[in-house]
């Protein structure tokens, strides 16, 4: 009988044991199910990148760097074959050359043989005018004595009169042949002179785009026309970027932004190198539209919550730090860790 007694005990002893065993597995499964877990917020590190164009079409000849070189500014990048500009820029000079003979034509005037010419005209018009006076003279007194007649006169009179116009147009000849073309004209034909060099500069600066030079120190991260192929106006040829400008993109829902601020300071870390912790400095928010929203009103009763963009810079530069690289933000209950 009290063996029986004492096993009964036993019995319900190890099945006190189990129930409280039970109840801390649930317990403890509970607390962890029910405990949130730690928000994680995935940025991307970004960098300054600069689109290598050219403003003239042609032909890729030759790079001299290739994706992962480090550049200056004012290196070299590729060079272009563009026959077409070179055959624009022969044009231009020919047009300037038409354009600088007739301005040189213009500042020097008739040529001598034409300025004796229109000097021995006046003179045959001066002695033409000197034989019809002295003619109009006589027959004028004639008639006065009466022995011509009016019309004798009249004929003698305009004869005079019209060898007077004529010494006054072979003297204007002479001295518009003597000074040379109008100051109108001689202003334009400098004027296009003018225009034939500037005609030659804006070819000139399209020439020296054959040449494409790198405008910041930094990377090639991209390469994409090869050698040989065609290349449009402004089409991209290459990627430069400054990995010396850097910074962190996040997207951010609204109801996780409690403790982030333009401003505001926040430790991050980055998978790539090791976990490798880093503080950023929040400087750009932006919501990033409509489209964003994480939330449904009708589905969940609440309101939407929208996405925005953040960007932050790291407070101290980061070694081996690379554009694309995931920087991780972790949020445990309100707060920002």
């Amino acid at each position: 009988m009290d063996e029986q007694k004492k096993f009964s005990m036993n019995n319900m002893m190890l099945a006190f044991i189990a129930v409280l065993v039970v109840v801390g597995l649930v317990a403890l499964a509970g607390f962890f199910l029910l405990t949130p877990p730690d928000d994680i917020i995935m940025g991307q590190a970004e960098a300054t990148e600069v689109r290598i164009s050219g403003k003239v079409p042609g032909r890729i000849l030759s790079y001299r760097f290739g994706e992962g070189d480090r550049v200056k500014a004012g290196d070299t990048l590729v060079f272009l074959d563009t026959p077409e500009v070179m055959a624009k820029l022969r044009q231009a000079e020919a047009a300037r050359a038409a354009a600088e003979a007739q301005n040189a034509k213009a500042l020097k005037g008739a040529r001598e043989q034409e300025i004796a010419a229109a000097f021995e005209m006046w003179q045959k018009a001066q002695a033409g005018l000197t034989i019809a006076e002295k003619s109009f003279n006589r027959v004028r007194n004639l008639y006065e004595k009466g022995v011509v007649s009016a019309q004798k006169k009249d004929e003698a009179e305009a004869n005079y009169n019209a060898m007077v116009a004529t010494e006054k147009a072979a003297r204007s000849q002479y001295e518009m042949a003597k000074e040379g073309a109008r100051k109108e004209d001689k202003a334009a034909t400098a004027a296009m002179v003018e225009r034939a060099q500037g005609a030659i500069a804006e070819v000139e600066s399209y020439v020296e785009e054959r040449a494409l030079l790198s405008p910041i120190d930094g990377e090639v991260t991209e390469r994409f026309p090869e050698v040989g192929e065609l290349v449009g106006t402004g089409a991209p040829i290459m990627h430069i970027a400054d990995l010396t400008d850097m910074w962190v993109t996040f997207s951010i829902r609204e109801d996780l932004l409690k403790d982030i601020r333009i401003g505001s300071e926040v430790n991050a870390f980055i998978p790539a190198l090791g976990d490798q912790p880093v503080r950023l400095k929040v400087y750009y928010m932006k919501d990033m539209g409509t489209y964003a929203a994480w939330k449904a009103t009708k589905t969940n009763g609440q309101y939407d919550s929208k996405t925005f963009e953040v960007r932050a810079r790291p407070i101290e530069k980061v070694a081996d730090l690379r554009p694309g690289m995931s920087v991780i933000l972790k949020k445990k209950g309100k707060e920002i860790l």
